[in-house]
């Protein structure tokens, strides 16, 4: 699975996160994109009109690390069963994977607080997973639901209570334990198929007629 982080953001701050998702069995790269990260010498907010092509790059250059003999993750990749989690632009960046004609072994999504990427959710169908916080005055819960309602394929939208824009990617977090457990199970539920795992999901905030 990939992690693409928000403006400002750095994989470092989320290590404990990450650290979560690989102990739950999955192997995780989260690459610091060039000019949006907070250590970029240029910042440039609009770069991440190219974060997706450069998270493409990440993820089909990690699968071939799976036949590289010699290297630690040599066998240790299913490479038929991909995520791609991001917060925020890093959400943003995520949508923008599941472009046409995206790979058929790019599974799952699941988009924290983000909005959607130009011809975002085409292509062959994948899961999806929206969540953010009933309080995020960041990106308008409008602008989320918009390209939440423009995904096409199974989907499921959780509105978190008492949480801003950010807190709950952090253990301080009131809602970070369940974001976490929920995005493990997502996780789990459809890279490794675990139906338990689906079964544990909460249920979607919206009326049952929005959500698949």
């Amino acid at each position: 699975m990939l992690f693409s982080h928000g403006l400002h953001g750095i994989p470092e701050r989320y290590t404990d996160l990450l650290a979560s998702w690989a102990s739950a069995g999955f192997v995780v790269a989260a690459p610091a994109y060039p000019f949006t990260n907070q250590a970029a010498a240029h910042f440039a907010r609009g770069d991440i009109a190219n974060q997706p092509a450069d998270a493409a790059y990440v993820l089909w250059s990690l699968r071939r690390l799976d036949r590289v003999a010699g290297d630690p993750l040599h066998k240790h990749i299913d490479t038929a069963q991909v995520a791609a989690v991001g917060h925020s632009a890093g959400a943003f960046t995520t949508t923008g994977l599941f472009a046409a004609r995206h790979p058929s072994w790019l599974r799952s999504g699941v988009v924290l607080a983000g909005w959607r990427a130009p011809g975002a959710f085409a292509g062959p169908p994948a899961t999806m997973l929206f969540m953010q916080g009933a309080q995020d005055t960041v990106v308008p819960i409008s602008l989320a639901r918009t390209a939440y309602n423009a995904v096409p394929w199974k989907k499921t939208y959780i509105l978190m209570p008492d949480s801003w824009h950010a807190d709950y990617m952090l253990p301080t977090g009131k809602a970070f334990t369940l974001m976490n457990q929920t995005v493990t199970d997502f996780l789990r539920w459809t890279l490794n198929h675990d139906e338990a795992a689906r079964h544990r999901l909460p249920p979607s905030t919206l009326p049952t007629a929005d959500a698949d």
